[in-house]
């Protein structure tokens, strides 16, 4: 969910957990639509001032997604968990542009919107790890999400390697079609079976040591 103001988001997850949902995250890093995230999801002190209004309104968990437009994303992570954040969500869309040439102007309303899919893998992967040792060297015990160009098992692994508890997936299906949580769910049992893990806990973190 996403809103235009700090007194919104809790009014809003208030009404998401009337509607009988188990959690909800907070977007604070849509770049599609001007004032509804990116700019508020930049500024620690905003991000923590969302997430506060959310959390003391609801008791369901409240999950918070992060902008990569951002030099210091660890400072928006600890701003969320100061606040009370049951979890991190990392990464949102990298800001882009598409323009049609036929008619010279950009396909958006808004000029600008989010980039997804592989090509953002290794931003994410850097941006998840650098969350993940900075709550480490804190002892902050939080879930971390992965997201960001997870389309098979072993990207999905490679995110967990960084730190990332579990993982969103998105743009895959449409390289994999309907299918593709299964697809994903096997290769990750299969990668465990062929490298000799028990369990997805073991791969947790296993790059950050």
């Amino acid at each position: 969910m996403f809103a235009s103001d700090f007194d919104e988001f809790g009014y809003l997850a208030g009404k998401m957990e009337d509607y009988g949902v188990d959690a909800v995250e907070l977007n604070l890093s849509c770049p599609h639509a001007k004032g509804y995230g990116l700019e508020m999801g930049s500024r620690p002190e905003d991000v923590k001032k969302s997430v506060e209004s959310a959390v003391l309104s609801v008791k369901i968990p409240v999950f918070t997604k992060l902008t990569p437009n951002t030099h210091d994303i660890v400072s928006l992570a600890m701003a969320a968990y100061d606040a009370g954040a049951s979890g991190i969500v990392a990464i949102n869309t990298l800001k882009g542009m598409a323009i049609n040439a036929e008619v010279g102007m950009p396909v958006l309303a808004n000029k600008v919107g989010g980039y997804s899919g592989p090509a953002i893998k290794p931003i994410g992967l850097r941006l998840v790890y650098e969350i993940a040792k900075a709550f480490k060297k804190e002892k902050i015990e939080i879930p971390i999400i992965g997201v960001g160009g997870i389309t098979t098992g072993t990207d999905a692994i490679e995110y967990m390697m960084a730190g990332a508890s579990a993982v969103q997936v998105g743009s895959a299906f449409y390289y994999r079609g309907k299918d593709t949580m299964k697809l994903i769910a096997d290769e990750i049992e299969n990668f465990l079976k062929e490298h000799g893990y028990s369990s997805v806990k073991e791969v947790v973190g296993v790059a950050l040591s």
